[in-house]
């Protein structure tokens, strides 16, 4: 348990990243890896990261029970054009637009965690057994951090379904490294077309880390995912910053805005990496979203609000806002809708 700790809260600086831009490349380029390129951006000290992990290493165990629906995946495999969003899990979103069939973040690991004897425990099966997924297509990945790259459920999907893995910088050199190649890798504001799909890799405020040794070396980004007619915004981890009203200006209006809404607290640890609920329907206004999906709440007890909060919170926050209840969606485990 120690030697977990330690290789969470083991200070950045070990992995020699520099805070400099480089010469001729975006702003968030700098030697050796990356940077968020909020002025106002600060990554807590090693110790306060050290007090809140040992913190919660010996907190008390807590459970939630999530509403769940039934799916056997049927309807998934037979639909061939219908728009539709299934949630999984945390930030494991299954998604259908023209044909395509779309997983964010997969994740049907029984942990978050570097090692599989300690580290947050799955509190919910994932909506969709793995084996009632209809053919997977892509499979888009935000960043490397164990509730968002299960390694086991990347190897399973690449053996299995072969698809193809879109990922931020650096993520191609490490999957290849565990044996999957089939990765197309892209910065951000770069895109890729897929069978008709626009997919763009854009900003996110976060951070990477897989090891005491690896921190920022590899990107962390948000997705968009543009159909003949709809559009899909992705946020994977992230703070709240003004990307988002870039993001909207440059490729919004969005159909459906799928963005993280838990494990926020504490504010001083968690503040510049993650959403608020508020900070969420707030992002969903600047992102010119349509409908509000509010997801990685649930899954896993990675923080310290109260498990239940965080889609009471977005959908007061929503109605504060004038965002109609009907565009403000919080999904049972397993439930598809239309988009």
């Amino acid at each position: 348990m120690l030697a977990c700790l330690l290789a969470v809260c083991a200070p950045a600086a070990c992995a020699k990243v520099g805070t400099e831009p480089v010469p001729g490349q975006p702003p968030h380029h700098v030697e050796g890896g990356f940077r968020n390129t909020n002025p106002a951006f600060e990554r807590p000290s090693g110790a306060a990261r050290f007090a809140f992990i040992w913190k919660r290493a010996w907190a008390k165990a807590r459970t939630i029970e999530v509403p769940r629906e039934a799916n056997d995946g049927a309807a998934l495999r037979a639909n061939g054009s219908e728009p539709t969003v299934t949630w999984i899990g945390h930030a494991t979103v299954l998604l259908q637009l023209d044909g395509v069939n779309l997983l964010t973040d997969p994740h049907w690991g029984p942990r978050a965690s570097p090692v599989s004897f300690a580290g947050p425990k799955r509190l919910q099966a994932p909506g969709l057994a793995f084996e009632d997924l209809p053919p997977i297509h892509v499979v888009l990945l935000s960043h490397d951090h164990f509730d968002h790259l299960d390694l086991g459920t990347v190897k399973r999907l690449a053996a299995e379904r072969d698809p193809v893995f879109v990922v931020p910088l650096g993520l191609k050199r490490w999957l290849e490294g565990e044996g999957i190649t089939r990765v197309v890798e892209l910065d951000w504001w770069q895109e890729l077309e897929y069978h008709g799909l626009r997919i763009v890799c854009t900003p996110a405020q976060h951070f990477s880390q897989r090891s005491p040794w690896d921190s920022n070396t590899r990107l962390w980004a948000s997705w968009v995912v543009a159909g003949a007619a709809r559009r899909v915004y992705f946020s994977g981890d992230t703070g709240y910053f003004d990307g988002f009203r870039e993001i909207g200006e440059r490729l919004g209006p969005f159909d459906l805005v799928a963005v993280q809404i838990g494990a926020y607290m504490p504010p001083a640890i968690m503040r510049f990496v993650h959403l608020t609920p508020e900070q969420a329907v707030a992002a969903f206004q600047d992102l010119r979203g349509r409908t509000l999906l509010g997801i990685h709440w649930g899954t896993f007890d990675l923080a310290d609000e109260p498990l239940d909060e965080p889609p009471a919170r977005m959908l007061a926050e929503a109605a504060r806002r004038a965002v109609p209840l009907e565009r403000a969606w919080i999904l049972k485990l397993g439930e598809t809708r239309r988009w």
